[in-house]
């Protein structure tokens, strides 16, 4: 009863954050592997992320928090032990006039599920028996290791289950949400041209069998295209990164705001529960790379991306100084502006553009160390050389490319 009773213990004493998330559910049965996939691509205020790990009530798990901010006791998605993972977007438009003081506390209810929870069921329970009013108005993203996958649309009493494995739900086993949930008032939320773009993202890889954790990461993530105007950013790009070309920067998927971007890759129902892949890019999607984790693989993450005596990953930290480069201008509506040259151009010099390879370097190496271990290497082993290796490339690549 005690830990039932964590939400109303814990009090936040701060004003809602905005957030505009995109998020995805993707049950194993649409995936090349049959693992399922969790996609949760990060807006906030608070852009200090990091990863950590922690030790649960029953289960050790791994989760993205914010270092610095009034949020810090929250987790933002993470997956633990027993292979259940969560995340969430915040929905506008499942509460109407909002008479209920307690709000906020997403963070807090995902950091106590990841504690406790080994299954989407239990997730469910734990709805059902906490006490009320959540303090929540959000979409909740699971998956765990038996091929549960479900969002729950939850308020502050209220929570509706939408299975990504019914077919009279999400008939291609995956749903995509933002800012609104489908059980609310259909007249609010946000996030709408945001869900377009990520709809037809995904119903053409789903086509082409290509949902895949490199794919959310590399063209969702990063997707210049806009739903609503039909503007694709990669057809405006300068010369050379010295150029200016400021473009409109609203309602993409990446945002000024973006803070991480962050795909969790469960098990098939066969497999250890704890191998479970954090595919993680702390810090903003358009200057930072993926850092692969493993829940099994201990309290050791790579230094890279948990935060050291400043308070800061050091990866957010180099993800940040290049932000900069990419919004320049400093007035009010500065965020709302990219210099697209600094990112994208033709002559192959853009931030993106010189990441890349980097990235997919990690993605390679990370891979067939997976395949060693799904082969019976040790994963310990395996994730700390990978781990070691992944830092000491970090830290020679953008000194090389940037300077950092």
């Amino acid at each position: 009863m005690k830990s039932l009773r964590l939400l109303a213990l814990v009090i936040l004493a701060a004003a809602s954050i905005a957030e505009a998330c995109t998020v995805a559910v993707v049950s194993g049965k649409c995936t090349p592997d049959g693992r399922p996939l969790l996609w949760k691509h990060r807006d906030t205020d608070e852009l200090q992320n990091a990863l950590q790990f922690f030790k649960g009530e029953r289960y050790s798990f791994i989760g993205l928090v914010d270092t610095r901010g009034p949020m810090r006791d929250g987790v933002w998605i993470g997956a633990n032990s027993a292979g259940f993972a969560i995340m969430n977007s915040n929905s506008y438009n499942l509460v109407g006039q909002d008479t209920v003081s307690v709000k906020d506390r997403e963070g807090i209810l995902m950091r106590l599920a990841l504690g406790r929870c080994a299954t989407v069921d239990e997730f469910e329970a734990l709805l059902r028996e906490i006490e009320k009013p959540l303090g929540v108005e959000a979409n909740f993203g699971v998956i765990d290791a038996r091929g549960g996958a479900a969002f729950f649309e939850v308020d502050h009493f209220r929570a509706t289950r939408l299975d990504a494995n019914d077919p009279k739900i999400a008939p291609f086993g995956y749903i995509v949400h933002t800012n609104f949930s489908f059980t609310g008032d259909p007249d609010r939320g946000s996030g709408h041209i945001r869900f377009a773009t990520a709809t037809e993202l995904f119903a053409r890889a789903y086509e082409t069998g290509a949902l895949t954790p490199k794919f959310i990461l590399q063209e969702c993530s990063r997707c210049l295209t806009h739903s609503l105007t039909g503007t694709d950013l990669h057809a405006l790009g300068g010369e050379t990164a010295e150029g200016t070309t400021f473009v409109p920067f609203e309602d993409f998927i990446p945002r000024h705001s973006s803070s991480a971007s962050v795909v969790i890759q469960g098990v098939r129902p066969d497999e250890p529960p704890d191998h479970t892949t954090l595919w993680a890019i702390v810090g903003s999607p358009l200057t930072s790379v993926v850092t692969p984790v493993w829940v099994a693989a201990g309290s050791e993450l790579p230094r890279s991306v948990v935060a050291g005596s400043d308070s800061a990953a050091p990866i957010c930290n180099k993800a940040l100084v290049l932000k900069e480069r990419l919004f320049p201008l400093k007035r009010s509506y500065g965020e709302r502006y990219m210099n697209l040259p600094a990112a994208f151009n033709r002559e192959g010099s853009g931030t993106l553009q010189r990441l890349k390879p980097v990235e997919d370097a990690i993605l390679e190496e990370a891979s067939q160390r997976m395949d060693r271990i799904r082969q019976g290497a040790n994963l310990e082993r395996e994730a700390r050389a990978f781990y070691e290796w992944l830092d000491e490339t970090l830290d020679r690549e953008y000194q090389r490319l940037f300077g950092l």
